[in-house]
């Protein structure tokens, strides 16, 4: 399995999670297309750093970005699935995100029912 190419200079820290969190939305949605961001890394470290997106009939579904200490699974329709489980984070419009301070978080299963969720919602 090929990690896209902005992967591959992701700092060393977070790498494996970003691995870890682009592994599961793949086993989630395997026929979803895959976008690379075309994003410098960030200047200040406050800044996300988003490296791909998964998209269903051209609808931005899901992505990964990074910070240097932590990653996320960030939902274009976050609002949408919140379930009131806590597990979703963010307040803007219509975005959330899980935070991913490990590899091992990008697979919870309640991370994993999350993913799946916004591509049904997307379908």
């Amino acid at each position: 399995m090929e990690m896209p190419t902005t992967t591959r200079v992701v700092p060393p820290a977070v790498r494996p999670i970003v691995e870890a969190a682009i592994k599961t939305i793949r086993e989630v949605a395997p026929d979803a297309e895959e976008i690379a961001y075309d994003m410098a890394a960030p200047r200040s470290k406050s800044m996300v750093w988003k490296l791909v997106r998964f998209a269903v009939d051209g609808k931005n579904v899901v992505g990964v970005g990074t910070l240097t200490a932590h990653s996320m699974i960030f939902f274009y329709r976050g609002r949408e699935l919140d379930d009131g489980s806590g597990l979703l984070q963010g307040g803007g419009k219509e975005m959330r995100f899980i935070k991913l301070t490990s590899p091992a978080d990008a697979g919870r299963p309640d991370v994993k029912r999350m993913v799946r969720k916004a591509f049904t919602l997307a379908s």
